[in-house]
């Protein structure tokens, strides 16, 4: 029990930055879910669009979200916006430009529909680890200032 102990207050933060994360990304996956399957589903958009335009609004929400409340950014430079909109173009694209391949390799008899929804949830799936990382080690990375002595302070 004292190791678990010990082990969680060595990893207390990251535990904690996971947990905000999630819950960030709960409400943001619905969203984007809804925003998909209504631009896909019913309005026939493609597999691009539909993904896309709700990634670009879900990621607009999470940029507040995580920085506020996530990684508790206090001191944004203005490389921040750019390198979350880099770190976010890149998870996207990567995501679902493996996703939608390797869901028609799986699923090559069924119809198209499907293997795109199978597609938007794998990719839905990648996006969320990939950008977890991202975020944690390129957007709101810790740095420290000089002059001070092992102080970490977000940039």
């Amino acid at each position: 029990m004292k190791k678990i102990k010990a082990l969680y207050e060595k990893n207390k933060d990251f535990i904690m930055e996971v947990i905000h994360f999630g819950m960030v990304g709960v409400m943001n996956t619905v969203l984007g879910w809804v925003i998909i399957a209504v631009l896909y589903n019913l309005l026939h958009m493609s597999y691009w669009i539909s993904s896309g335009i709700s990634y670009f609004i879900g990621s607009v929400f999470s940029y507040h979200a995580n920085s506020k409340v996530t990684f508790k950014v206090e001191n944004k430079d203005k490389w921040l916006p750019w390198r979350f909109a880099i770190n976010i173009i890149v998870c996207y694209l990567t995501a679902f430009g493996v996703a939608q391949p390797a869901a028609r390799y799986v699923l090559s008899s069924q119809p198209e529909v499907i293997v795109d929804n199978v597609a938007i949830i794998l990719g839905m799936g990648l996006f969320i680890i990939m950008n977890f990382f991202g975020q944690k080690l390129l957007v709101f990375r810790k740095t420290k200032k000089a002059g001070q002595n092992g102080g970490d302070v977000k940039s």
